[in-house]
């Protein structure tokens, strides 16, 4: 299958590597040239422009945030789509963006299913993402092969493209939650002496057994917060993304508005660009612990 992949970052290139190693004939796209250089190397073609990975059967796009897809999908790009192609947006944004999206690609023509995924760039480099998608089921049977080289598992919903990124948006804002929560419960048990390292690894291994909880838990109580796999600034943004969603549906989000202070102050003290559970930075300050 010929398939162009456009947006290169952590996640990016973990998932066109996949679909190289199955054998698909892989154009790439991205802003700055490095990643695309690294997997030329490997066999991908590199489009000079993003029209360039829009010639073949199917796109797959991960791209920053809605400025970058709404910018990147515009009429003039998808103007130019080989015919029959079908696009799946696998990033997070907005359901506005989602929308403007959908239009723009049905006004042209061209298959679009929203695709997001959840995992961390070391799922995505090893093919195991979760995706969760949406859209014409047509559409769907076209990516899914490309789906099956990228992730462990995908998770089928309606025929609007908008679902799929509801859940995702709604995914995120759990994930954040724990953070909050593990930031929190461990700093009560610093503050009263109990090592959290071992709090960390009682919970984690009991009544809190999840991926999620594992993971988090040991970096919060690690303090390994560098290098970002999923940076706060990132963190803000998809906070943004559910209180919006929230507004828009008349959904009250209190915990969010609260996790996303703790971001606006995170970064506010130099932590932008380290992991979102440096969250738990946030939390350590305010409840007077030293740092």
């Amino acid at each position: 299958m010929k398939i162009g992949f456009l947006g290169l970052g952590a996640m990016g290139s973990g998932m066109a590597s996949n679909l190289l190693k199955a054998g698909h004939q892989v154009t790439v796209w991205n802003r700055s040239p490095e990643p695309a250089q690294a997997l030329a190397a490997r066999g991908a073609a590199i489009a000079l422009e993003p029209a360039g990975a829009m010639a073949g059967d199917i796109a797959l796009s991960i791209l920053a945030n809605d400025e970058a897809v709404l910018s990147v999908f515009s009429d003039a790009l998808l103007s130019r789509a080989a015919p029959g192609l079908v696009h799946a947006n696998m990033a997070t944004v907005s359901i506005d963006a989602v929308r403007a999206m959908n239009a723009g690609h049905t006004k042209h023509g061209v298959g679009f299913a929203g695709a997001p995924v959840f995992g961390r760039p070391d799922a995505a480099a090893a093919g195991k993402l979760n995706i969760v998608v949406s859209g014409d089921p047509a559409f769907i049977a076209k990516l899914q092969p490309a789906f099956d080289c990228v992730a462990q598992k995908t998770w089928h919903l309606g025929s609007d493209p908008v679902e799929a990124h509801v859940v995702k948006i709604a995914g995120n804002l759990m994930i954040m939650s724990v953070i909050e929560m593990l930031s929190e419960a461990l700093a009560l048990c610093e503050n009263c002496g109990v090592d959290p390292k071992k709090f960390a690894e009682i919970m984690t291994n009991s009544i809190f057994s999840a991926p999620v909880f594992r993971s988090y838990a040991a970096l919060i109580s690690e303090k390994t917060f560098e290098p970002a796999a999923f940076s706060m600034h990132l963190g803000l943004k998809d906070a943004g993304l559910a209180l919006a969603a929230g507004r828009q549906s008349g959904t009250a989000l209190p915990l969010v508005e609260l996790i996303r202070a703790h971001f606006l102050e995170g970064i506010a003290h130099g932590d932008g660009d380290k992991d979102w559970s440096a969250l738990s930075r946030v939390i350590a300050r305010k409840s007077t612990l030293r740092q």
